[in-house]
């Protein structure tokens, strides 16, 4: 078993999450022995596996969640596979690099590791990445504070608080490297906005305990200042941490 919160919105997973820097999926690859081959792990819908198949020969995405695998994007040199992080189904030292967006804080990381250093060539990198809560500015970023942390504080998962440490304290037996800071931006609707946030595991933890939407709340503060024809800019750090076997 895995800890599954995302298959049951998999199909507004793949709506509304927002991406991943260009810059940072290039970096990863520049760090990489060679753009072979990448493993991107848990993979979601695809969204990382993608970006790397811009730079990688061939890309293979894998996830413990058929649902998530469903929604994917089809792509040319990118090949979906279903099972776990902590099991890989390659051979040893056929890997360049193993990327894992917004996801490790959820693994058996002794095992994952484990099966890293396996499938790893000889100067092979792994590449963790989170992103932190989404910066609008003025006055949205503290109604949104006060929703992430009063209204579904307390149904977030405990291994959360590594997102919110930004991989920081997560363990990291490798030989890491420096790596830059980085940001994705994008313009955002209203709707994108509360879309996004209806994809979190908190919010999904607060419909099924208490059987009612806390979106409702949100969406009526937010709309007295957003009207819903406008776009704003939007703003995600993403904080990585990359290193060598």
């Amino acid at each position: 078993m895995f800890q599954d919160h995302f298959s049951a919105q998999a199909a507004d997973y793949r709506r509304y999450r927002p991406g991943y820097p260009d810059a940072l999926i290039a970096f990863v690859a520049s760090a990489a022995p060679s753009q072979t081959l990448a493993l991107d792990v848990a993979t979601g819908n695809g969204q990382a596996a993608q970006l790397l198949a811009r730079h990688f020969a061939s890309v293979f995405a894998s996830d413990a969640s058929a649902a998530q695998l469903k929604a994917a994007q089809p792509h040319p040199r990118v090949c979906y596979l279903l099972h776990r992080a902590e099991r890989l189904p390659f051979r040893a030292g056929a890997v360049d690099a193993i990327a894992v967006a917004q996801a490790a804080h959820w693994f058996d990381l002794d095992a994952f590791y484990s099966e890293a250093r396996r499938v790893l060539r000889p100067g092979g990198v792994v590449a963790l990445w989170t992103y932190s809560g989404v910066r609008v500015g003025a006055p949205f970023d503290a109604v949104i504070e006060r929703f992430y942390s009063g209204v579904v504080g307390p149904y977030w998962p405990a291994e959360r608080c590594h997102v919110e440490q930004e991989y920081r304290k997560l363990p990291f037996p490798f030989t890491e490297l420096p790596a830059p800071q980085f940001a994705y931006c994008a313009d955002w609707s209203l709707e994108q906005l509360l879309g996004y946030v209806g994809t979190w595991s908190a919010v999904a933890g607060y419909r099924r305990a208490r059987g009612v939407d806390p979106l409702a709340a949100l969406a009526a503060e937010l709309a007295s200042h957003w009207p819903a024809d406008q776009s704003r800019a939007v703003r995600f750090p993403v904080h990585l941490r990359i290193g060598r076997i």
